[in-house]
């Protein structure tokens, strides 16, 4: 039994853990803000960027299985590859937003858009998802010294963006069509406003 006066200290990557912790939360939440910001200026709405970010708990969902299954910690190297996993998550819900909106813009039906943009960007999003899976295998794979270090980071982007990639390809149009039902794109707004300009020209 230990006695009163014993302490306990963190030594090693425990310490490292917990000196950065606090800091890797604060960069966490600053990047989901501005990842948000970046979104509803480039779509002049704050819909299109709320049903995009659903990918990023899905893709951090896949990030904790993965190190669960592989027996992995959580630590800064798994959490430097969560923070990636933000970015590299959205980019598949953008894709897919993106088209849905430009077929809208040809005046497609609303959930026909939807399934046709889908479509569209099915294979590119499918070979973005391959290539970034290739590249993270290396990292899982590899040992020597250091390996620890990478192979924890490999592992979080292989199965973050593994999951996220397979129920975006369902939820991201799923809550599109449940919220962004009268919503429009920027491209949409500008033609109207052009065809306004026009139609004013016309009269005078």
């Amino acid at each position: 039994e230990l006695p009163n006066k014993a302490k306990i200290d963190y030594k090693g990557q425990s310490l490292e853990y917990k000196e950065s912790s606090t800091g890797i939360y604060f960069t966490f939440g600053f990047a989901l803000v501005v990842l948000f910001l970046v979104m509803a200026a480039q779509f002049e709405s704050f819909v299109h960027p709320t049903v995009i970010m659903i990918t990023v708990p899905l893709a951090l969902v896949g990030g904790m299985l993965g190190l669960m299954l592989s027996g992995q910690s959580l630590n800064i190297f798994s959490q430097i590859g969560l923070l990636m996993l933000i970015g590299i998550a959205t980019k598949n819900g953008i894709l897919i937003v993106e088209f849905i909106n430009q077929v809208r813009d040809t005046g497609v039906e609303f959930t026909e858009a939807i399934i046709k943009g889908c479509q569209l960007r099915l294979r590119p999003v499918l070979m973005t998802t391959i290539s970034t899976l290739v590249g993270a295998m290396p990292l899982v794979l590899m040992s020597g010294p250091g390996s620890v270090s990478r192979n924890v980071l490999g592992v979080v982007i292989l199965s973050g963006v593994s999951l996220a990639t397979l129920l975006t390809l369902f939820m991201v149009p799923g809550l599109y069509k449940l919220i962004a039902g009268n919503t429009g794109s920027p491209e949409r707004l500008s033609r109207e406003l052009k065809s306004l300009q026009d139609a004013e020209s016309e009269k005078q």
